[in-house]
């Protein structure tokens, strides 16, 4: 796969992102992918592109806004003309990395939604929705995923937020405005927009065909990265105390692991939506396989992105 290939990442900029570009980068000439960096234009796409082209990649960077679709529909469009027109190699690997975790679920997106829902959820389907027919089989996506999506005794002595399903168009749509922000509210965003990411990736592998292996990656806890940069001081400050503790997840540590799960012959037998955390494939709680919710979503998913393609 990768002799040939190209990968699309989302979120290339900072953290876990970047360092998985600069691993996949990074690599031998003929292990290396030509690289298709999607996030917002700007110094932080650029430098990150420059790196990687000094490390010998051949990198094109794609402006957009992924809380905005119909920037996410532009750069699908983008990305299928430069396959089109052979300027990188075919398209064998997408990485939905961007995530956010909202510190206030009464913001909507420029599309109406709610935000943690339509970065982490909503902008990730309408990519690989826009880019299926452009992959080039054998070809992999690998979506972002946390075992926040259900409370075990550590977490719920942390009182880190479990999910708390309902249909998606109610996941899509924002807090009541009367309805004061908390990071509990804000917290359960983010676990059930996880939730819904096991879900899609288990729908998408139903429906993507054989050539396309689907998996989900949950790179370990990484406090102090830039994910809850909408949190108060005090938090953000506390846990980036935490990220100094021994044993605590990294995005140095985890990019390359990630870069693997794209890349590396090791992980070709992923697919089904098969769930690694760091480097140990491991199974999921029973909550997130559900048939009915996965179809659910699927043609809910459907319904809200025509909804924001629709003239206004």
């Amino acid at each position: 796969m990768t002799e040939s290939g190209t990968v699309l990442i989302t979120g290339p900029t900072r953290n876990l992102g970047r360092h998985a570009v600069l691993a996949m980068a990074g690599r031998p000439p003929g292990q290396r992918p030509d690289l298709l960096l999607v996030g917002r234009a700007g110094k932080d796409l650029t430098a990150v592109a420059d790196e990687a082209r000094a490390r010998g990649a051949r990198v094109h960077e794609i402006g957009c806004d992924l809380s905005r679709l119909s920037d996410v529909r532009a750069a699908a469009a983008t990305a299928r003309d430069l396959l089109a027109t052979g300027t990188v190699r075919p398209l064998r690997g997408l990485i939905a990395n961007a995530g956010v975790m909202s510190a206030d679920t009464r913001q909507s997106s420029p599309d109406g939604y709610e935000t943690t829902f339509a970065v982490n959820h909503l902008a990730h389907a309408q990519l690989i929705g826009g880019l299926l027919a452009s992959f080039t089989a054998p070809a992999r996506v690998v979506l972002l995923g946390s075992n926040t999506y259900h409370a075990n005794v550590w977490r719920k002595l942390l009182h880190v937020a479990e999910a708390e399903w309902a249909d998606p168009v109610e996941l899509a749509r924002p807090a009541p405005g009367g309805q004061a922000p908390s990071m509990t509210a804000s917290g359960v965003a983010y676990s059930t927009a996880k939730l819904a990411i096991l879900y899609y990736a288990h729908e998408l592998q139903r429906r993507a065909g054989d050539g396309i292996a689907v998996s989900v990656f949950e790179p370990g806890w990484m406090p102090g990265t830039a994910l809850g940069r909408g949190a108060p001081a005090a938090a953000r400050a506390i846990s980036r105390a935490l990220g100094r503790v021994p044993g605590v997840s990294t995005p140095r540590r985890s990019g390359p692991l990630l870069a693997a799960i794209a890349l590396d012959d090791t992980w070709a037998h992923l697919r089904d939506g098969a769930f690694v955390v760091k480097s140990t494939p491991t199974e999921v709680e029973p909550v997130a396989h559900d048939r009915a919710r996965e179809r659910r979503l699927w043609e809910a998913t459907a319904e809200l992105l025509e909804r924001a393609g629709a003239p206004r």
